[in-house]
């Protein structure tokens, strides 16, 4: 295989590798409604805060955790 050829499949493989893992899930606890929600964007805003360390790869882990957060469950 000639080198540039090499050096694509990697470059491909690598970006396709980083796209299906960049998404992240975050649980998230809303300051008015005191209701916890799972997102997938970090909050920019103050009116919503990551819970714990609520920072998930899926959101079914993110589902999981966010029922034994204590803050999430009262």
């Amino acid at each position: 295989m000639p080198a540039s050829l090499a050096f694509v499949v990697v470059t491909f493989a690598m970006t396709s590798a980083f796209a299906q893992t960049a998404t992240e899930y975050y649980v998230v606890r809303d300051a008015s409604t005191k209701k916890c929600t799972v997102v997938d964007k970090k909050p920019t805003t103050t009116t919503t805060t990551v819970v714990d360390n609520g920072t998930f790869k899926t959101r079914t882990e993110a589902e999981t955790g966010m029922k034994s957060m204590k803050v999430c469950t009262d």
